[in-house]
């Protein structure tokens, strides 16, 4: 059950583009982590992923379009509400957002930056981006990595510093916000032509891994919260043999107790599982998504859960206590998911 005994819910982005509801709501049980449909709202263009304010009575949502914006919903029941119309993010195409310092931050792919949207004391947000951050550089991979591509942006475990990802430039950049601006602090660089997804920390708060697109693999980093510092240390395929085809690995996650790491890749449409050894990731299984192109990937209790984009539905699996390894137990269907977060 989530704190103080409610009923756990959870919240799917889909892609309104690709016939998708908009934002889902669902049930949790709490024993066996089964997913039981409650409510749909549509009215924001592929709302494709969320975040919860603290206290869970707002959820955001990027708007990835063209034209790109946040969008805010009260959660005080099992139907999401638009709390106004959405605000724009000033910048293209954004992915991902999360909530850092009373702002919304967005990962704005199409421009390669990230944006702040200030937000009120009740989560509401105050207008449009009061700040945008664009990322510059490029990659060798000749289609992919022409320009920056910023994929993520998320707080560090301390809350002191943002972090944001970028497949274009192969780098990760700490950031921190001044006045309503994102304001860089440092840039690290990582393999080039490794096009970096997707960043996961590790309870410890002293390590962090990176899924990468374009080569399927994960690098594992020290990081430094006292200086905001991210130190790359190795990297290890997320497949345990050559992909019969392009491989595009998406989601990433690590176990509560920090034990294991799953990654999601989609092309071969397989979960992965490794063991959690010190400075090094050890592969021990991969077992099939249950649908295909899984775009994301979430643990909460115990389960995790797959968006398979593609094939419309949300997969779930129990996590093998001793050995990590996920159990596929069963689906609901949504056309083309996007993500999924727990209150």
């Amino acid at each position: 059950m989530a704190d103080g005994g409610r009923r756990r819910r959870a919240f799917i982005g889909s892609f309104t583009a690709a016939g998708g509801p908009g934002v889902v709501t669902a049930a949790v049980h709490p024993h066996s982590g089964a997913l039981a449909l409650l409510e749909s709202v549509d009215g924001v263009p592929d709302p494709s992923y969320l975040a919860l304010a603290p206290g869970g009575r707002t959820l955001y949502a990027v708007s990835e379009t063209a034209d790109g914006a946040v969008a805010a919903y009260h959660v005080h029941d099992d139907k999401p509400r638009l709390a106004g119309p959405p605000v724009p993010v000033d910048a293209s195409g954004p992915t991902h957002l999360s909530v850092f310092g009373g702002h919304v931050l967005t990962a704005n792919y199409g421009s390669g930056s990230v944006s702040a949207v200030p937000v009120r004391p009740d989560g509401t947000p105050a207008g449009a981006a009061s700040g945008v951050l664009q990322h510059t550089g490029s990659g060798p991979h000749e289609r992919r990595q022409r320009a920056p591509h910023a994929h993520q942006v998320q707080p560090d475990p301390s809350g002191r510093w943002a972090v944001s990802v970028d497949l274009g430039t192969d780098s990760v950049r700490v950031c921190t916000v001044a006045d309503g601006v994102p304001v860089l602090h440092r840039e690290f660089a990582l393999r080039p032509g490794s096009g970096p997804r997707h960043l996961a920390f590790h309870p410890d708060g002293r390590h962090a891994y990176v899924v990468n697109e374009l080569t399927p693999t994960v690098t594992v980093c020290r990081w430094d919260a006292a200086t905001g510092s991210l130190r790359p240390l190795s990297e290890t395929p997320v497949l345990p043999g050559a992909p019969a085809g392009d491989a595009y690995p998406s989601g990433i996650a690590v176990s509560s107790d920090g034990r294991f790491l799953w990654t999601a890749t989609r092309g071969e449409d397989v979960l992965t599982t490794f063991a959690v050894e010190g400075d090094h990731l050890h592969l021990t299984a991969a077992v099939p998504c249950g649908g295909h192109w899984p775009r994301a990937l979430t643990e909460c209790d115990g389960h995790l859960y797959a968006a398979n984009e593609r094939s419309g539905n949300i997969t779930w699996f129990t996590v093998d206590e001793e050995t990590g390894v996920p159990r596929y137990d069963g689906q609901v269907e949504i056309p083309a998911p996007s993500c999924v977060v727990f209150d």
